[in-house]
């Protein structure tokens, strides 16, 4: 005989789930003694919106859900800002919340609140499991949706006595089916090759949704071909490797940059996997001059800012595909637009201040290979690595371009080092958002992980204190105080570093990378430079 809870776990490891993140209570105990007995990895986290963040990262990485677990009431509010991350993210992700018996109950409305109507607007699929009899078919269900285009958040409440259920008749579990994604039709094809090879000064564009298996290779064979020119959003960085000659940028800012100028001078955007949730990297005119190609899994949803001329639907890699083999170079086209623009920026902002966001993270790319990982939380230097971190693999710059939410930086780290335990991982975070999730130390330690964390200092909430000064506001309301982080760390039994006048970057990085461990390096960073970002020298 077997529980509930052994079938919601058993439906799991037919997903090929092998590890749940999260903080349980009294109220899953039965599901969390059925993970116990199973060959899943639970990892207990200290606090719930880490361990949603580390399953999203799971998904996000492997295209497979990543499995998170809390209870109900104040646990499920915790994971809120993660289901967030995941669905607008498009990180296809399983969050699992526990309840209050449903048939009978002795504690009243002690902790409850309605977490399925709480999650609906921010998962694709959210529902209280009532029955022992629909886990099985309810799991499958959930992760059929997550992984579905457009990827996501999906929501499974199990509550307490619906658990501990004994089905004397237990299903047959098997894994929910992957179809093949359908093809784009083959007129849509032609008249994208047709707008091509029309088109004078065509661009290419690479979103978040082409990050995904096929598509990097299929791109580079069309860039390859065509020598068309292509910028990224930063959620696109690295699907097609900047190393290429045909690689312009990546839209950082939302107006204003060396690479809008690019942009306005296309006549033919072609949009590939753009996903309107990112910042706009370019907003569409009135006129419809600028025609636009959206190639992705799904139509687009025309809004003010997006409206496109063409749209080829299907399997993106697929219909990539299907252009490079009909595609002509033509006589029409001239690039030259965008190799003069694109000139003017010097990509040499190297100065003597070995704290200016570019230094650090030039220092940072030159310890690393072109497939090792890092990891940003959200702040001012998010922009400047979205513009000059050059990445070279895709899945090696993790960053966040949709909710783009503070505190995720050392969770995604450390979700990318349980997946790819033979690369370097360094997680780059500013003081702000580290401190918003930095009990996650302890569980860095606990899970041996070897990983390094950057701690950016500048005493306040740089991203806005840098709009604030440019709005002519007074400085007001954005300054804070911080702990001595090389203590803090050596409380939770890490190594720390601070980098000074006799502790170069460098060195302390490779010092990190060879011992091992978890390494927390706290660097003072001096953003008098956000002055150049996105400006033309």
């Amino acid at each position: 005989m077997a529980t509930a809870a052994d079938i919601f776990v058993e439906s799991l490891i037919a997903e090929g789930v092998e590890y749940i993140f999260g903080v349980p209570g009294e109220e899953n105990l039965a599901f969390l003694d059925s993970i116990r007995r199973s060959k899943i990895k639970f990892i207990p986290t200290r606090h719930e919106q880490a361990a949603g963040f580390m399953a999203a990262t799971i998904g996000r990485l492997t295209g497979n859900p990543g499995v998170c677990l809390s209870t109900l009431g104040p646990g499920a509010t915790n994971l809120v800002t993660a289901v967030a991350y995941a669905q607008l993210g498009a990180m296809p992700a399983l969050f699992i919340t526990g309840q209050k018996p449903i048939k009978s109950s002795k504690q009243g409305h002690f902790q409850i609140i309605n977490t399925v109507e709480m999650m609906r607007p921010l998962t694709k699929l959210t529902r209280q499991i009532v029955d022992a009899k629909l886990v099985a078919s309810t799991v499958k269900e959930a992760f059929k949706l997550a992984r579905e285009e457009r990827p996501g958040a999906v929501h499974l409440e199990l509550p307490e006595d619906i658990a501990s259920e004994i089905m004397t008749d237990p299903p047959t579990i098997s894994p929910s089916i992957s179809p093949r994604r359908p093809t784009a039709e083959i007129k849509a094809i032609s008249q994208a090759v047709k707008m091509i090879e029309s088109a004078r000064h065509p661009l290419i564009l690479i979103g978040a949704g082409a990050n995904r298996k096929r598509v990097s290779k299929m791109l580079e064979l069309l860039i390859t071909k065509t020598g068309i020119p292509f910028f990224t959003t930063q959620m696109g960085k690295g699907v097609v490797s900047e190393k290429h000659a045909q690689y312009l940028g990546t839209a950082a800012l939302s107006s204003g940059d060396y690479i809008h100028d690019l942009v306005n001078q296309a006549d033919l955007i072609i949009n590939v996997g753009h996903d309107t949730i990112e910042k706009p990297p370019f907003l569409m005119k009135p006129d419809h001059k600028q025609q636009v190609i959206h190639l992705n899994f799904s139509p687009a949803i025309p809004n003010l800012i997006y409206d496109p001329s063409h749209e080829v639907i299907g399997d993106i890699g697929n219909a990539i595909w299907q252009i490079v083999e009909t595609i002509k170079i033509s006589p029409n086209w001239d690039f030259s637009v965008f190799t003069s623009i694109n000139s003017q920026l010097s990509h040499n902002l190297l100065s003597d201040n070995p704290y200016s966001p570019y230094n650090l993270l030039k220092t940072i790319r030159a310890s690393l290979s072109d497939t090792d990982i890092v990891a940003l939380d959200n702040g001012m230097y998010k922009l400047w690595f979205a513009r000059h971190y050059e990445t070279f693999s895709p899945n090696t710059l993790l960053l966040d371009n949709a909710l783009a939410t503070m505190g995720a930086g050392l969770p995604v780290a450390m979700a990318a080092k349980i997946v790819n335990p033979d690369k370097r991982v360094v997680a780059v975070c500013g003081d702000g958002g580290f401190m918003m999730n930095s009990q996650e130390l302890e569980t860095a330690k606990r899970l041996g992980l070897d990983l390094t964390i950057l701690v950016l200092t500048d005493n306040a909430y740089g991203m806005i204190a840098w709009k604030q000064a440019g709005m002519s506001l007074p400085d007001f309301g954005l300054t804070f105080g911080n702990p001595d982080f090389v203590k803090y760390s050596q409380a939770y039994g890490l190594t720390g570093h601070r980098l000074d006048d006799s502790h170069n970057l460098k060195d302390v990085l490779e010092l990190a990378h060879s011992t091992g461990g978890v390494h927390l390096i706290e660097v003072p960073i001096d953003y008098t430079d956000n002055q150049y970002l996105g400006k033309k020298l």
